[in-house]
């Protein structure tokens, strides 16, 4: 028995334990959701991120910027335009988000963040934490929330997904204990999960919503996600009106595809890795994860994203023009309807529907036998002036 490694294993097990508590009182200690209406001047945070990033942000910051004329004129919204959450920058500052770039977010009230790159083991570079994980936990954005939408197959779901636990809020931390034993670890809080199971449930009653289904694999991961489906379940009582149903996430994954069963579905409420694979097998359904915006909702702070990757390949090809915005552009849509602006949001919305669905004037490929992202924008831009 290797006393030294079990030693080593438990001191940092208690550090990581004792980050955690602290974590919980300060759940314990937070105010109420921002009131945007109140605010005399709203700042949106721009950060492009890498790879397509900029790109498919620049055209999203374009559509805000269009949208939002007469207000940023009258000053109630500025942009705030943050670089530095480039692979590259992070790496050189050993860092998910350098200090001075994390300064320049705290300072606004909603971001529209592009994709960045995450190392992974192997690949040559530092073991830094994903940006994406260390933005959510800094900026306490607790709730990952995806629309999937698609009227024609009876789809209409809106996935909740918990965003700060679970199985990726320590998982650049884990433990090799020795060469041939390795831990990673689930963390699951009371207060973390009656959070998103209450912006959930009020999602669902303010938006006519009559059934909330609670994903989990309680039957195996018996404590974390127990815990998670009875403190879901403590919140579901205070919804009488609203359905609750449980489902393991793997049927979950399954029943998804079952033409006469998803209809069925249309609140989705998940633990953070579950919530990460079942949102992007649902953005399929709309056309691929290229397609698909999110909002990440604390009660301070907000970001809106896509839900795939940076695609270096497309910007090393020389083909990032080509970039596809449509996943930018309703994650912008989501940042207007966020921030009070619904009408804006749904012209948004009703015009990608217009071109990516209807219409199709336009094609985005990827590659030269497509449009470009810039020319898609305009697309979408002059659609909306025809609503």
């Amino acid at each position: 028995m290797n006393n030294e490694a079990t030693k080593n294993a438990a001191e940092k097990f208690a550090a990581l334990i004792e980050e955690q508590l602290k974590r919980v009182e300060m759940m314990k200690a937070q105010g109420d959701f921002v009131d945007y209406a109140n605010k005399d001047n709203i700042i949106i945070g721009i950060c492009g991120g890498d790879g397509i990033g900029p790109i498919i942000t620049g055209e999203a910051q374009r559509m805000l910027e269009f949208l939002l004329a007469d207000e940023v004129a009258a000053g109630k919204i500025s942009f705030k335009v943050i670089d530095g959450l480039t692979i590259e920058n992070r790496v050189e500052k050993l860092k998910a988000i350098p200090d001075d770039v994390l300064a320049e977010l705290k300072a606004c009230d909603v971001i529209l963040k592009g994709p960045t790159t995450t190392p992974q083991k192997g690949d040559g570079r530092p073991n830094i934490e994903s940006a994406n994980v260390a933005m959510r936990k800094e900026l306490d954005l607790f709730a990952n929330v995806r629309p999937v939408k698609v009227p024609e197959k009876g789809i209409d779901w809106v996935i909740f997904r918990e965003n700060t636990e679970g199985g990726y809020a320590i998982g650049s931390e884990g433990i090799n204990v020795t060469e041939d034993l390795a831990f990673d670890f689930v963390v699951t809080t009371k207060q973390g999960s009656t959070r998103i199971a209450e912006l959930a449930y009020d999602y669902a009653r303010k938006n006519g919503y009559t059934r909330v289904s609670l994903v989990t694999k309680a039957n195996v991961i018996k404590t974390t996600d127990g815990n998670f489906l009875e403190d879901c379940h403590k919140v579901a009582d205070n919804y009488p009106e609203i359905t609750t149903d449980e489902w393991y996430a793997d049927i979950m994954t399954a029943k998804l595809i079952d033409e006469k069963r998803r209809k069925d579905f249309q609140i989705l409420l998940l633990p953070n890795l579950y919530g990460d694979i079942i949102s992007d097998e649902a953005a399929e359904f709309q056309g691929g994860v290229g397609t698909a915006g999110a909002a990440n909702l604390g009660k301070k702070y907000a970001m809106f994203e896509a839900i795939h990757g940076s695609a270096p390949r497309m910007i090393a090809e020389g083909r990032g023009c080509y970039a596809d915005p449509c996943s930018m552009l309703r994650a912008a849509a989501m940042l207007l309807s966020h921030i009070g602006y619904q009408e804006k949001s749904d012209k948004l919305t009703r015009a990608l529907d217009i071109c990516s669905f209807e219409e199709k004037k336009l094609t985005i490929t990827g590659r030269n036998t497509g449009c470009t992202c810039e020319e898609f924008g305009n697309y979408v831009m002059e659609t909306i002036k025809g609503l």
